[in-house]
């Protein structure tokens, strides 16, 4: 069994050793700009070491959630059956306009990531990101320049390492699936839509790269630019037959409306849009509300229901009612509000942390606050669990530096069915997520001891 204290310790005691920092710095700094790989104007990564997992922690990741994704595809099964239980999901009108058309293919997140942070050999799933998860790219980018640094040719010799990679080719056979079942014939032409200004461009040109590798036509391009006519949708005059979706839902109905040229040409099954819709049932955070809530537990097998109690903490929505904590009956928001520092705010609808409260980072006054505003939107309280931390190597200054940082462990999710991959966000503040600024993205692999 590999000692991953030792490993990293040993990683790090060879990158001290002479000039080799430096010279690491040197070629993931020029490996980056060569790549683009920024997100926004930042760098993506700006450590000197890998995330390392075990093959036996990532086995452990993998059982966790095969073990949840049923009770997962349970709850949306009848969420859409059942309008009183799909209540529970808090979702928008809109939501609840688009998901009455029928479901496109079987997977309502043929791409997904479950965020999690993995302490003590137990995956604490806190987010499930069902509709457009992103990093993937990204990934398999810095996997390869991370291979390339000096200091692993040293750490191979002791270490057999597997890079957990590619996941373009995970997202790019959930696209062609989907496809397939959706209906397609003719060999698609696809298209990576989201906005002109996002910070993530760099890993839509890693995507398109790799597709058009594979022989697909790949366009990047902004909504507003979709033309649907001739029951065809069209970018820049040429046909799209399927679209990978990286614009959120919420910001497209937002900014373009229900009768945009995309949501039209969707709806009236013209083009193929991957995730779909109907995806936006499990990716709000009620969805885990929904899971964890004892009033649903009678429709989970006794195996669903034991993975949902140790995968995913006690998770509400924020409402006035009765419902039991550890096993015994509270008033959920007195409740709350008296035992903060156990708990966590957030939206049942934003991303990047936005509108997050942390109980134990806030005044009582905030949290109180914090609260009532809760009560007036959909909003989900959570309990906190802890937040595992590792040693990173950071040259900087002429000198190497040490430094303990906050990291999560994200498993990508493929057809809802398994998972495969994983993304590793590293941050000094408390909120671990690098669109809230100070994160860093490094990639993950699994590494076994040399015989």
């Amino acid at each position: 069994m590999t000692d991953l204290q030792t490993a990293i310790a040993r990683y790090h005691d060879w990158l001290a050793e002479g000039d080799l920092a430096a010279e690491c710095q040197g070629v993931l700094d020029t490996l980056q700009q060569q790549r683009g790989l920024t997100f926004g104007e930042r760098p993506i990564c700006t450590v000197l070491r890998p995330r390392f997992l075990t093959a036996e922690q990532y086995r452990q990741l993998q059982a966790a959630m095969h073990a949840l994704l049923p009770a997962f595809r349970k709850a949306h099964e009848r969420a859409l059956q059942d309008a009183a239980f799909r209540a529970q999901f808090r979702l928008a009108d809109w939501e609840e306009v688009l998901i009455q058309d029928p479901m496109p293919y079987r997977a309502s997140s043929p791409t997904a990531r479950m965020d999690t942070f993995f302490a003590d050999g137990v995956p604490r799933c806190t987010e499930y990101n069902a509709e457009t998860p992103a990093g993937g790219a990204y990934h398999d980018a810095l996997a390869e320049i991370m291979l390339t640094l000096p200091v692993m040719r040293r750490f191979e010799q002791h270490y057999e390492i597997n890079p957990l990679i590619p996941h373009k080719h995970h997202v790019l056979n959930a696209l062609l699936q989907s496809y397939a079942e959706w209906g397609g014939v003719e060999r698609p032409r696809i298209a990576i839509l989201d906005w002109d200004d996002v910070p993530t461009r760099a890993e839509f040109l890693e995507f398109q790269r790799y597709a058009q590798t594979m022989g697909f036509a790949c366009v990047i391009a902004d909504p507003r630019a979709c033309d649907y006519h001739n029951r065809r949708l069209f970018i820049n005059g040429e046909p799209v037959h399927l679209v990978y979706k990286r614009v959120l839902i919420s910001e497209l109905i937002t900014r373009e409306g229900m009768n945009s040229p995309l949501v039209r040409a969707v709806r009236e099954r013209a083009v193929c849009m991957v995730n779909p819709f109907h995806c936006k049932i499990l990716h709000r955070k009620t969805s885990l509300a929904v899971l964890s809530d004892e009033q649903n537990a009678a429709m989970f097998s006794a195996e669903e229901q034991h993975a949902i109690q140790r995968y995913i903490p006690w998770t509400r929505v924020v409402q006035e009612r009765r419902t039991l904590y550890d096993g015994q009956p509270i008033d959920l928001v007195p409740f709350v509000a008296e035992h903060r520092e156990s708990f966590v705010l957030k939206p049942a609808d934003e991303y990047g942390g936005k509108g997050v409260v942390l109980g134990w980072m806030v005044s009582q006054a905030e949290w109180e606050q914090a609260l009532r505003e809760a009560l007036t939107q959909p909003t989900v309280v959570q309990a906190r669990v802890p937040v595992p931390t590792e040693p990173y190597p950071s040259y900087a200054d002429g000198a190497l530096h040490l430094l303990d940082r906050w990291l999560d462990t994200n498993p990508y999710i493929w057809q809802g069915a398994y998972a495969s991959g994983c993304l590793t966000r590293l941050s000094t503040a408390a909120l671990l997520n690098v669109t809230a600024g100070g994160g860093s993205t490094v990639p993950t692999f699994v590494i076994e001891a040399r015989a």
